[in-house]
């Protein structure tokens, strides 16, 4: 599976332990930046990018690192097509693969020990979304919003 990954000073580090895991784990790694630690550089500059090509890349998943994770996952949700769930541990990392097909994690680099930030990122790589009718149909109802702007209740 191809990985996209981008973050910006504030998680430089954790992103160069990821990049070395995910190289381990056997995935293929597309890195969006940042190439070097600058603590005046902006997230969005490497953030939205790396989510335009988990977008243009199907079956990609992808990863955004930040200070909290927060600013990461709301630029990446600018992104149309884009379901960016900030994650703070295994279990919300699963559940946003399983319940909303999530295909971009956001994790806190200042939040969390290397290991944690592994489990994290493992476990939504590692979940399927399984397609559950009742999360399909809230999906979409989403997706059609993002399309058009109103929100169509369900039957």
């Amino acid at each position: 599976m191809r990985v996209h990954i981008a973050t910006d000073h504030a998680a430089f580090d954790v992103k160069q332990d990821l990049l070395a895991r995910l190289a381990g784990a056997g995935y293929e790694v597309v890195d969006h930046g940042a190439a070097e630690l600058d603590p005046a550089d902006d997230y969005p500059e490497f953030i939205i990018p790396c989510a335009e090509a988990v977008v243009a890349d199907a079956g990609s998943l992808g990863i955004v690192l930040g200070g909290s994770g927060n600013g990461e996952q709301i630029a990446a949700n600018k992104v149309t097509g884009v379901r960016a769930a900030l994650a703070w541990n295994p279990e919300l990392a699963r559940l946003a693969r399983q319940h909303n097909n999530a295909n971009v994690v956001s994790v806190g680099g200042r939040m969390h020990t290397p290991e944690e930030t592994w489990e994290i990122v493992r476990t939504f790589l590692d979940t399927a979304f399984p397609g559950e009718e009742r999360h399909a149909r809230r999906i979409a109802m989403i997706d059609a919003y993002e399309a058009s702007g109103k929100i169509a209740p369900s039957a």
